[in-house]
């Protein structure tokens, strides 16, 4: 392979790149991989030496960092709300977003959510996210816990879990969860026990931090 056509597939790489990050559902899914597309695209037009096209894929470039960087620190204000699962509006989200609830819990299905609880997160007027489990003492097992497409920045459930204390909830319990799901439950601090992933919300065991609690109620989460 000759530099001038590595050069040319290089260049392709980069526009395939950014047109692949239109796809993205998730905002900051979009931004991350559109910045990769735009410093391959800003890269490959220094080499041909066209200058407008890497300044603007540059200007992309830093548009995409200031964005990530305002989601990352710009405070939302959440309003939660606590309901059954079998109310209309646990079931219209629920249909609504049917087929990304599956990709993060395929064995979910509606008929679960009977004698469920939850709890329904909003912005500005706009439902951000679902939780919706079954107590069990002080657990609250997670038939699903889903945040829409534009709110998937971990802020919905720092939010939400951050209430649960006040509902009496102790540890968030989740066996339902695909393989998909499992980044996002360790990014928020959920601990591996047996077959399931547990997040210590109050210290029930006094003392030590939450890893250790979770791992004293081993025998609890299974």
């Amino acid at each position: 392979m000759n530099g001038a056509l590595a050069l040319e597939l290089f260049g392709y790489l980069g526009s395939v790149v950014i047109l692949v990050s239109m796809l993205m559902t998730s905002v900051v899914r979009l931004r991350v991989i559109n910045m990769i597309g735009s410093v391959i695209f800003t890269t490959y037009a220094i080499l041909i030496h066209s200058f407008p096209t890497a300044f603007l894929n540059g200007c992309l470039v830093l548009v995409n960092i200031y964005q990530l960087w305002r989601l990352r620190h710009t405070t939302r204000n959440y309003e939660v709300l606590r309901l059954d699962a079998g109310e209309g509006f646990a079931a219209w989200f629920v249909n609504l977003y049917r087929d990304d609830i599956r990709r993060y819990f395929p064995t979910f299905e509606p008929e679960q959510a009977v004698g469920a609880e939850g709890f329904a997160v909003f912005y500005e007027n706009q439902a951000a996210g679902l939780l919706l489990g079954k107590r069990r003492g002080g657990d609250f097992d997670i038939l699903i816990d889903y945040a829409t497409p534009a709110y998937r920045d971990c802020s919905v459930g720092t939010h939400l879990y951050s209430q649960l204390p006040a509902c009496n909830v102790a540890r968030l319990v989740c066996k339902t969860g695909g393989p998909e799901h499992i980044p996002y439950m360790q990014k928020m601090g959920f601990t591996r026990i047996g077959d399931a992933y547990v997040k210590v919300i109050v210290n029930i065991f006094g003392g030590g931090d939450a890893a250790t609690a979770g791992r004293n109620g081993r025998d609890n989460a299974q």
